[in-house]
């Protein structure tokens, strides 16, 4: 063989790796290309496919060209289908292939359902009130979004036999309510209009909001919008009131306290390329990511990831939180938060809102101070209880001390605990972090 023939040879066969590089690019670039254009999935596949085949082929085609082979356009043409072929398949188990999807318990006999104005089917319970009926009713508003509850809680359902009516519901895309087609309408505002056309489905003037976590920035954002309709509000642990507040810091995270080996685990349920693909398509087309990976499935792998960061809740040493049987909604928790950093400041608004309110801090929660500190300082008839032993979840940590504070606050009766009227926690630092050794 002369050098020349060689130097063919050996061009033609880089082209040729060149050429599958750049076909598993241009695949990338046509997938993600089309979801600009349509959600539809199949078409997804066929501009991925298309793109990957075409680049593949002329690229190969040069190729066997430049190494001088017989029929180097059948050649290429064959090399081009083959590798597509396999291209599908790899992408079918993996991108394409559904993940298991599960479904929650059967609703029991204590769910019921509110079909609300606002096009939300909610489902609820109720624990009517025991004795003399006090006038105002207690809503309990749960964490994530979309981590739902399994019904009252037996701090409701003290307070039922206190002579409150107590209500509990899933919030829209959560649990037994309905979810929505369209993602992007999971936002603050639309669980704000549920949560008052809920007050009017009870026939109340005034209703009591007992919030954990993203419930107590829910009952914030209620209060900055219909602060008339709010006779008390006990938030614990709150999450961020106003995202803006906080660029370029951090506010605490779940997986802040996780130790090495169960943040791999979680960063394993949140990776693989179906999961890298939903990622991406939330940002370019949400209607793509919802059709490529459905409601049952995307809350199925939302579980495994909250089960698996659920040691962050707690305070080191206390007893493992229980994942509610409820089935959570992962799409909105993703794009109520993504709405939640886009909105504008309601400070100034709470700012001037008279409503009385409790604000419970655990020792050991994962969200920075600060984040907590937000709401002591922007409303102006809050106070604060500093609970020790206590993570985000002070219900679960310390339930006698969540009870009795919430009791003695909302029967006007003393706490168990003083009112902490520090700017900074206990000690002047920051929460102590949980160990990740």
């Amino acid at each position: 063989m002369t050098p020349v023939a060689l130097l063919r040879r050996l061009g033609g066969a880089v082209v040729l790796v060149i050429s599958l590089v750049a076909g598993l690019a241009a695949a990338v670039a046509g997938f993600f290309g089309a979801a600009l254009v349509t959600g539809a999935v199949p078409a997804l596949a066929a501009a991925m496919l298309a793109a990957f085949a075409a680049t593949v082929f002329l690229l190969a085609w040069a190729a066997f060209a430049l190494a001088a082979a017989r029929r180097a356009r059948r050649t290429a043409l064959i090399t081009a289908a083959a590798l597509t072929v396999l291209l599908a398949v790899l992408t079918g188990v993996t991108v394409f292939r559904p993940m298991p999807g599960r479904d929650g318990p059967a609703a029991g006999s204590d769910v019921r359902y509110w079909n609300l104005p606002t096009g939300s089917r909610i489902a609820y319970s109720h624990v009517p009130a025991s004795g003399a009926a006090r006038p105002t009713p207690v809503v309990f508003l749960h964490g994530g979004p979309g981590t739902a509850n399994d019904g009252v809680s037996p701090a409701g359902k003290a307070l039922a036999a206190d002579g409150f009516d107590v209500y509990a519901y899933d919030q829209l895309g959560a649990g037994r309510s309905s979810r929505l087609s369209d993602v992007t309408g999971y936002t603050v505002a639309r669980q704000v209009a549920d949560l008052d056309a809920i007050r009017s489905e009870l026939g109340a003037e005034k209703i009591i909001l007992v919030g954990q976590s993203w419930g107590g920035a829910l009952a914030a954002h209620y209060m900055a919008a219909h602060p008339e309709h709010v006779a008390k509000a006990v938030l614990s642990s709150p999450g961020v009131l106003w995202y803006g507040a906080f660029a370029g810091r951090g506010t605490g995270e779940l997986w802040d306290r996780l130790t090495p080996a169960q943040r791999e685990h979680v960063e394993e349920l949140a990776s693989g390329p179906r999961m890298i693909a939903l990622d991406l398509l939330a940002g370019i087309n949400p209607d793509a990511a919802h059709a490529l990976v459905g409601d049952r499935e995307a809350d199925a792998r939302f579980r495994d990831m909250l089960s698996a960061s659920l040691p962050a809740t707690t305070c080191p040493g206390r007893p493992a939180v229980r994942m509610p049987a409820n089935r959570p909604g992962f799409y909105v928790n993703l794009f109520t938060i993504q709405d939640a950093a886009t909105l504008p400041d309601p400070r100034p608004r709470l700012r001037g809102v008279r409503v009385p309110t409790l604000i419970m801090r655990g020792e050991c929660d994962y969200k920075t101070w600060e984040v907590t500190y937000d709401y002591r300082r922007t409303l102006p008839e809050s106070s604060l209880v500093y609970v020790p032993g206590a993570g985000h979840a002070i219900a679960m940590d310390r339930p006698e001390t969540f009870l009795a504070t919430l009791r003695g606050y909302l029967l006007d009766r003393p706490l168990p605990l003083p009112e902490y009227t520090g700017s900074r926690p206990p000690g002047g630092g920051r929460t102590p972090l949980r160990r990740t050794g």
